[in-house]
C-alpha cells in the first residue's frame, strides 16, 4: 500500500495519522525545467481497522516533517528542508519552512535558515499557495494520488481493479524550488516525520521508495521506520528472503534484486524528464505495478487501476480534497464515478 499506513497492524507510527509518510514524489516542474517539485505526503484520511476517519487536524505541531537530499551518492543528507506547523486551537494552522546544509542536514533538530514564514495551511477545496523569492510552497489536505487495489493485495493478489485509494484525502507538503537548491546534478531523496511530544525527537517514519515495508515484520519494522538509508544495508537479506518467498527467486537473484531496493532513497536528476523507477517520480507513474513486478519476479504484472483523473496541470498538482476536512468513510456519487473512470484508465 505505498508506504500508507506504516504502523503495526496497518495502523499509524507511534498512533498517530500525522506521522504517518505516504509518498513522496519528485519532478520537474512542468513548462520550467530550470525548477523542481517535491512532494510529501502524510496524514492518509481513513482507517483501515477498524474502518473511520482520522483526525480533522492535518499536521502535528509536536512534530517535524522533513524532506532529506544527498548530493554526494554517501546516502547521508547534505541538505535538508524542515517544516514545523503552528497549533490550530482556532481551527487554523501555518506552516514554517527552513532549509540547512552540510554536517547539520544529517543531524536532527529543527532550526535553519527561514525560507517560508507563516504560510496558511488549506483544508478547503482551494489551495492556498505561498510564494517567497524562488519557493513556492503548499501545506494541507488533497485528493490522495496514490493508486492501488488493497483488497485485491489482500485477497492474495487477486486484483479486480478496485481503488482503494480513489475516494481517499491525504496532507501534502508541496515545495517548488531552483533546482539550484538541490545541489549538483543526481540527488538521493527521502522523507520522515518526527515526534517531539514528549520533548525529544523520534524519528515515528521514513522512506522514500513505495511499498518498502511489506519485507519487514515486529521490530524489524520499528527499526527500519527508526533509521537512516546509510545503514540500510543490515536490511538486504531480509528482503532477499521475502523476495525468494513472494517472487520464487533463487537466493543469487534475490539479493542482487534486494540490493536495487536500497539504500531507501528515489533517485532524481532534474535535468532529466522524471519516470519511477528510473527517475523521480510523478503523479501519474504507475508505482505498484513496479513494485509488484519485482516483488512476485514478473509473475503479477499489475492491479488493473490507473492514475486518479483529478490532478491539478498547475501547482500544487495534487487535485482538491474530497471534503473541506476529513472525509467521512461513506463514499460519495462522485467518488463512485473516479472509481468507475481509474478501472477503465487501469485497463487500458
Amino acid at each position: 500500500m505505498s508506504h500508507h499506513y506504516s504502523g503495526p497492524d496497518f495502523g499509524f507510527p507511534h498512533g498517530d495519522a500525522r506521522l504517518d509518510l505516504t509518498d513522496l514524489y519528485a519532478f520537474p516542474k512542468p513548462g520550467e525545467a530550470n525548477k523542481s517539485i517535491l512532494i510529501m505526503n502524510v496524514h492518509p484520511s481513513a482507517v483501515v481497522n477498524p474502518p473511520g476517519s482520522t483526525t480533522r487536524e492535518p499536521f502535528a505541531s509536536e512534530a517535524l516533517y522533513e524532506l532529506k537530499i544527498d548530493t554526494n551518492g554517501d546516502a547521508v543528507a547534505d541538505i535538508a528542508y524542515r517544516m514545523r506547523f503552528s497549533s490550530s486551537a482556532d481551527g487554523q494552522q501555518t506552516a514554517t519552512v527552513r532549509r540547512v546544509e552540510g554536517a547539520q542536514a544529517a543531524e536532527t533538530g529543527d532550526s535553519g535558515q527561514l525560507v517560508i514564514e507563516a504560510a496558511p495551511v488549506s483544508t478547503g477545496w482551494d489551495a492556498r499557495v505561498t510564494e517567497a523569492g524562488q519557493y513556492r510552497f503548499f501545506a494541507g489536505w488533497r485528493s490522495d494520488p496514490f493508486f492501488f487495489d488493497t483488497r485485491g493485495a489482500l485477497n492474495d493478489l487477486q486484483f479486480t481493479g478496485d481503488d482503494f485509494f480513489i475516494d481517499k484525502d491525504v496532507c501534502s507538503i508541496v515545495l517548488e524550488m531552483p533546482n539550484s537548491a538541490l545541489g549538483p546534478k543526481r540527488v538521493g531523496l527521502w522523507a520522515r516525520t518526527l515526534d517531539g511530544a514528549n520533548g525529544v525527537w523520534v524519528q515515528a517514519d521514513r522512506g522514500a521508495l513505495p511499498a518498502q515495508a511489506v519485507f519487514l515484520v515486529g521490530s524489524e519494522r520499528d527499526g527500519y521506520h527508526a533509521g537512516e538509508p546509510a545503514n540500510d544495508a543490515r536490511f538486504i537479506a531480509v528482503f532477499a528472503h521475502a523476495l525468494e518467498h513472494t517472487g520464487g527467486y533463487a537466493p543469487e537473484e534475490a539479493m542482487r534484486v534486494a540490493e536495487t531496493l536500497l539504500p531507501d532513497m528515489l533517485s532524481y536528476d532534474p535535468t532529466r524528464p522524471a519516470s519511477f523507477p528510473s527517475n523521480g517520480r510523478t503523479l501519474i507513474d504507475d508505482a505498484a505495478d513496479a513494485f509488484l513486478a519485482v516483488l512476485t519476479n514478473g509473475k503479477v504484472p499489475g492491479d488493473k487501476v490507473g492514475p486518479h483523473i483529478d490532478l491539478l496541470a498547475e501547482f500544487p498538482y495534487l487535485g482538491p480534497p474530497h471534503n473541506s476536512y476529513v472525509p467521512s468513510h461513506a463514499t460519495s456519487p462522485i467518488a463512485t464515478e473516479l472509481r468507475k473512470a481509474s478501472r477503465r484508465l487501469g485497463s487500458s
